[in-house]
């Protein structure tokens, strides 16, 4: 489990399956909000992950929302036992796979997201960036925080390059986003969560836009 604090949050993030996706969950210190940001799989192992929030605050913990970054199965598998294991979290996704989540596994998403939405949690807020590309409905969420600016980019930006596309159309569509949304919003020291593998900074990453373009899809 790797932890990161900011001013009011504690993040605390996991790797399962065998495709090693990331389940990251913030805990509010204050208030003990809670949010999961991609029940991707082994419910067992996220219900440990959420309990373990409860070391973050002196609250008590309350998990809010489970959202979810895109519609691919890596990043579903365990949403309907945890949504089932946590009935009072509001289940989130981005607007346009909202339906293909619901389709594939029977979930019913309470609460839609567009570019730019934002969340109040209780105790921190979250931004849906839309980034289209990898999926329609792709969303990276923005945490603001005490001076720290951290994106969870779902499968849409990587250490080394932007998330898989299929067409170059929609390559074209994932890297306007991200020039547009992410790199010429943010700053350097933004600190990039992805949903598989290691984390990176946007100043890592920026100096390779344009070999990324050269390189397409």
């Amino acid at each position: 489990m790797n932890t990161i604090e900011t001013e009011h949050v504690v993040i605390r993030s996991i790797a399962v399956s065998e495709m090693s996706n990331n389940v990251h969950l913030l805990t509010a210190k204050e208030t003990g909000s809670q949010v999961l940001i991609d029940a991707a799989d082994d419910a067992a192992a996220i219900t440990e992950l959420v309990a373990s929030g409860a070391q973050d605050t002196e609250a008590e913990p309350t998990l809010r929302a489970i959202i979810t970054t895109h519609q691919h199965w890596d990043h579903i598998r365990a949403l309907p036992d945890t949504s089932a294991n946590f009935p009072e979290a509001m289940t989130i996704a981005g607007a346009a796979d909202a339906a293909a989540i619901t389709e594939a596994e029977g979930v019913e998403i309470a609460h839609s997201v567009d570019h730019l939405d934002v969340g109040d949690f209780g105790g921190f807020v979250l931004q849906a960036i839309a980034l289209r590309g990898h999926t329609p409905g792709s969303i990276a969420l923005l945490l603001r925080d005490g001076g720290q600016t951290i994106l969870f980019s779902g499968d849409s930006l990587f250490p080394g390059g932007p998330g898989k596309t299929w067409s170059a159309e929609d390559f074209t569509s994932l890297m306007d986003d991200l020039e547009d949304r992410v790199f010429g919003e943010l700053p350097d020291e933004t600190l990039v969560l992805p949903g598989h593998g290691d984390s990176t900074t946007l100043g890592e990453e920026r100096p390779k836009l344009g070999e990324w373009r050269e390189r397409g899809w």
